[in-house]
């Protein structure tokens, strides 16, 4: 088990590059997280829902993401409230005192899936969640060494020397630990280092010695490295010629959810891509995008109070184009109802009114990868261009402006085209992901020559990277010293 001593101290990317250090070598592997708290989610093989980077993770072992991997999910909805999904499938919406107390029910789900993985696989390698050392969490905990204890998993503990205080960081989360805890560490890993390690190996010797556990491995700062994000927004990139770009803006709203639809964009050299948060102006652009939100309503709401939907008119009124994904498609339409309040206080909200159309949230979640070909055409005229992707909503929509969509699915259609061309709305996360689909968007948001990235193939090349980082610069035939006996499978 990976457990750090902050929340994005590296325990998913750590996850991830041991996973693909294990299965080049053919052994069973799979990923596991007790519990997660995240808003960016995926569909699973067995269309159950779970955080993103598990499906990552899943990636990394040669493997279909299913539910089992992260069997506890947390949505936030609110600052005291979250969507909590057990096994892949929507439970209710709890604040958090209610779950602390539902934790107890939520152990067996936790180790029913637990013991599914194990009777299937050679090996589990399971990511904690923040810090063990959160003291008020320590009661019922599953997310980190309640789980370990429980299980009997020993535990490395990594920290992030790039924050600064990284000895504190490790040696004042084992002070925090009970014995047994400490016990079952077996070493730290430190990450993100930048520098000559000679000057670090006086630290490591003391840390070593004051704590009498090994340092299992000091991994560099990988630059231009990228790994879809668990939750937190990374907005880096790398233009080639800013002058030449197409010019991208998504407006970040309190509960965006999804925002890993926008790596393909952000990793794409001829695409400026810029996250406009709360207190910014909406820059001049070539599109906007709306992005999915776990709380439409609420996030409709905020979108106003910024000026932001003013701005969007404008925007339109210049030539612009809009392209809404999955909640920010909601907000297209003239009414967002939530009878039931399934998503917060029940009622109805005006939506931008640019599409004719009302949504009603349904307490059903509709989960399913679907595939298709999009019906926008591209620079030569044509409208085949594959899409791939998946769906993750409580909203069912209707009107007049589905008769035109976005896409034709194997399932049936999806999403909206106006009548002006100029917006577009879809249900389907991952749009960006599939080339074809990349470049007929980007021609259609104003890109001369549309140049798009094959995102899932720069996907595995970074997973390599970083599992050949691992090969150098950890001491895993001390932690799989059964395993490693082959040399890796590049291919």
């Amino acid at each position: 088990m990976i457990q750090g001593t902050t929340s994005d101290a590296g325990k998913s990317v750590l996850v991830t590059g041991l996973c693909r250090v294990l299965a080049r070598r053919g052994v069973r592997v799979a990923p596991f997280k007790p519990q997660n708290m995240a808003l960016n989610s995926a569909v699973t093989v067995d269309g159950g829902e779970i955080g993103r980077a598990q499906a990552v993770q899943a990636m990394a072992c040669y493997l279909e993401p299913e539910r089992d991997m992260n069997p506890v999910l947390l949505k936030p909805s609110s600052d005291t409230g979250a969507q909590v999904i057990i096994r892949g499938t929507a439970l209710s919406n709890m604040e958090a005192q209610d779950y602390h107390r539902y934790k107890a029910i939520a152990r067996h789900a936790v180790h029913d899936a637990y013991q599914s993985l194990c009777r299937r696989f050679d090996a589990i390698v399971v990511e904690g969640a923040g810090s063990p050392a959160e003291i008020n969490l320590r009661e019922n905990d599953i997310a980190n060494m309640g789980f370990a204890e429980a299980v009997d998993c020993p535990v490395i503990l990594i920290a992030d020397i790039d924050r600064g205080g990284v000895f504190a960081h490790l040696v004042g989360t084992l002070e925090l630990l009970s014995a047994s805890e400490r016990n079952r560490i077996v070493g730290f890993v430190i990450n993100r280092f930048r520098g000559d390690i000679a000057l670090l190996q006086p630290g490591l010797e003391w840390l070593e010695q004051r704590t009498g556990k090994p340092v299992l491995g000091v991994l560099p700062y990988l630059q231009g490295f990228h790994l879809e994000a668990e939750d937190a927004i990374n907005p880096d990139q790398l233009l080639d010629d800013a002058s030449e770009a197409v010019n991208i803006v998504v407006p970040v709203l309190p509960r965006t959810s999804n925002h890993t639809d926008f790596d393909a964009l952000r990793l794409n050299p001829s695409v400026n891509l810029r996250f406009v948060g709360s207190g910014d102006a909406l820059p001049p652009a070539d599109l906007i995008v709306l992005p999915g939100s776990k709380n439409v309503r609420g996030d409709l709401y905020e979108l106003r109070r910024r000026g932001w939907d003013k701005a969007i008119f404008k925007h339109l009124r210049y030539g612009g184009k809009v392209l809404g994904i999955c909640g920010g498609f909601q907000m297209l339409g003239t009414v967002v109802a939530d009878p039931e309040g399934i998503e917060g206080t029940a009622g109805n909200s005006a939506g931008l009114d640019l599409l004719e159309m009302t949504t009603e949230l349904k307490p059903q979640k509709q989960l399913r990868r679907v595939k298709g070909t999009i019906c926008q055409r591209d620079a030569t005229g044509q409208n085949d261009a594959t899409v791939e992707g998946y769906e993750i909503h409580c909203g069912v929509s209707s009107g007049s402006a589905l008769q035109r969509p976005f896409a034709r699915l194997e399932a049936g259609t999806d999403g909206a085209i106006s009548d002006d061309g100029q917006i577009i709305g879809t249900y389907i996360h991952g749009v960006f992901d599939h080339p074809e689909t990349a470049e007929t968007l980007l021609h259609w948001a104003g890109m001369k020559v549309a140049r798009a990235i094959d995102y899932r193939q720069l996907h595995q090349q970074h997973i390599d990277r970083l599992a050949d980082c691992l090969e150098t610069h950890m001491r895993l035939s001390t932690l799989f010293p059964d395993y490693l006996t082959k040399e890796p499978n590049h291919d």
